[in-house]
């Protein structure tokens, strides 16, 4: 399954856990790029995002860190959200063979740093990068049916839009399905919302059929059994 995702770009949100605790996501990243998959990662904050670098050059030597200003990579609107994101740099460094460690921060006026949302930096990324997939990492593993509890497999923009307008997602999650449902729409592949703790978590659907967490894409409508 690898060779359908050669030349493209992968965007992972990573959340905190993939900072702080030892995991499988820098093998998972070499795999991508042995691979001929360019991995992009955003994470949670600033320093989250300096922290990974250091982590994952402990290993690899390829990490790079950006904020938003560098080469002016994601603009602010007027509000806290992203303008157009300023691909060049990206597309220079995964060419390259490095990957990307995004911070959630955009350029604004005055030459002032903006916090921006990191899962819609990664929407944002992944759109504009005509991602492949968009992984998002939460401790939740996916969203969960609100009638049965059971985890959905998989949702369409629409659907999870509609959660997101209910009162059943606590509010980080709520950011994570939003998100999701807008890189899709904007025309991203797929996004999936996993557990990022779990092992190869961010490389099982290159290798298998199989999808953890919920899936959301544009394509497939969840319906009544």
């Amino acid at each position: 399954m690898t060779r359908s995702f050669a030349g493209r770009t992968f965007v992972l949100r990573i959340d905190r856990n993939a900072v702080d605790e030892p995991s499988t996501l820098a093998s998972d990243l070499a795999f991508l790029m042995q691979h001929d998959v360019r991995p992009i990662v955003v994470a949670p904050t600033p320093n989250d995002a300096r922290s990974y670098v250091r982590a994952l050059n402990r290993q690899t030597n390829l990490a790079v860190g950006l904020c938003g200003a560098d080469a002016a990579l994601l603009p602010a609107t007027g509000g806290e959200s992203v303008g157009r994101v300023q691909t060049g740099i990206l597309a220079t460094l995964t060419s390259a063979g490095y990957i990307p460690v995004i911070e959630p921060t955009a350029y604004g006026l005055g030459h002032r740093e903006i916090a921006i949302g990191p899962d819609d930096v990664a929407a944002a990324v992944a759109a504009a990068t005509d991602a492949a997939r968009a992984i998002f990492f939460h401790v939740a593993g996916g969203v969960l049916d609100p009638a049965t509890r059971a985890l959905l497999a998989e949702l369409t923009p629409a659907e999870a839009l509609a959660l997101v307008d209910g009162d059943t997602l606590e509010p980080e999650l709520r950011a994570v399905v939003r998100a999701a449902a807008y890189g899709v729409r904007a025309g991203v592949n797929a996004a999936q919302i996993i557990d990022g703790r779990i092992s190869h978590a961010a490389i099982v659907e290159l290798l298998t059929e199989r999808h953890l967490g919920t899936q959301v894409t544009g394509t497939v409508y969840l319906g009544a059994a």
